[in-house]
């Protein structure tokens, strides 16, 4: 996920964003700890993503105090 593609989404659609990914970083890592997982590359991936999403939110958030 890019970060020019989460700039152009609504707030709302980021913070869904960010609670899948949460969701899906849970269930990552719940695999990991009680079994074997095949892809444990992706939690990396996941948790940078959250990264991303949580600086557009914020990026977005600090747009909006300024507008007004």
């Amino acid at each position: 996920m890019k970060f020019i593609e989460l700039k152009n989404k609504s707030l709302s659609e980021l913070e869904t964003l960010l609670t899948e990914l949460k969701n899906e970083l849970f269930l990552l890592r719940f695999k990991n700890s009680t079994s074997r997982q095949d892809k444990t590359h992706k939690i990396p991936e996941i948790r940078k993503d959250i990264a991303r999403v949580l600086t557009a939110i914020r990026e977005k958030q600090i747009s909006n105090k300024g507008d007004k």
